[in-house]
C-alpha cells in the first residue's frame, strides 16, 4: 500500500455518503435510533442515543470477535499499540463486513500517525456504515492534522448531518464558518 494519503477519494466518498445505504448484516435496530438522533428533539437524550448506536456498533454476534474487540478497545486504553493492531488486523480479516473493526484500527492508525492507513481504513468503515459520524469526524480530524480545512469542514458538517448534537463538532464546525473555513487555536 501507498503512503499516499487517500484525501480526494476519502472527501469524494464522503460527498456520496447520503446516496448510500448501509451494508447487508448492519443490524436493524440502527435505523430507529439514527432516525431519532436526527430529531431536534429526540425521544431519548442525544448522549444515550449515540450511547446505544456505540454499543452496538462496538458488539457483534460472534463472541469471538465481540471479545477480540473488547481486547483492541482495551488495548488502545493502555497504549498497548502492537497487540491493538495485531487484534484489529485479525478482526478486519475475519469480520471485513463489521465497520467498527474498521473503524477502531482507523483510530489506531490515526493515534499511531498512520494517517495513510487511517483514511482507507475509514473508508471501508463508512462503505459499511454511511451514517457512521465516528468515521467521518476521524476523517476531518486527519484532514486537520494535515491543514486540509475545507476537507475537513465537510467531513465534520457531514458528521453533522447524520448526528446534530455533535457539541464540540458543531462548535468547531461554526468557529471554521466564522473564520472563513479555518480553524485559529
Amino acid at each position: 500500500m501507498s503512503d499516499r494519503i487517500a484525501f480526494d477519494e476519502c472527501l469524494q466518498l464522503v460527498l456520496k455518503l447520503d446516496a448510500m445505504k448501509p451494508a447487508k448484516g448492519q443490524p436493524k435496530r440502527l435505523d430507529a435510533l439514527f432516525r431519532d438522533l436526527a430529531r431536534f428533539k429526540p425521544h431519548l437524550p442525544a448522549y444515550e442515543l449515540q450511547d446505544l448506536i456505540w454499543a452496538i456498533w462496538t458488539n457483534h454476534e460472534d463472541g469471538y470477535a465481540d471479545e477480540a474487540m473488547e481486547q483492541a478497545i482495551n488495548a488502545i486504553a493502555v497504549k498497548d499499540y502492537d497487540v491493538a493492531q495485531l487484534v484489529l488486523d485479525a478482526l478486519v480479516d475475519a469480520r471485513p463486513e463489521w465497520s467498527e473493526a474498521w473503524n477502531k484500527r482507523a483510530t489506531l492508525n490515526f493515534i499511531r500517525g498512520d494517517d495513510a492507513y487511517a483514511v482507507r481504513d475509514v473508508m471501508e468503515a463508512l462503505r459499511r456504515e454511511p451514517r457512521h459520524f465516528g468515521a467521518l469526524s476521524g476523517f476531518a480530524q486527519i484532514c486537520l492534522r494535515h491543514g486540509r480545512e475545507m476537507e475537513a469542514l465537510i467531513a465534520f458538517e457531514a458528521a453533522l448531518a447524520v448526528n446534530p448534537h455533535l457539541e464540540g463538532v458543531a462548535a468547531l464546525v461554526a468557529e471554521m464558518h466564522a473564520n472563513g473555513g479555518r480553524v485559529l487555536h
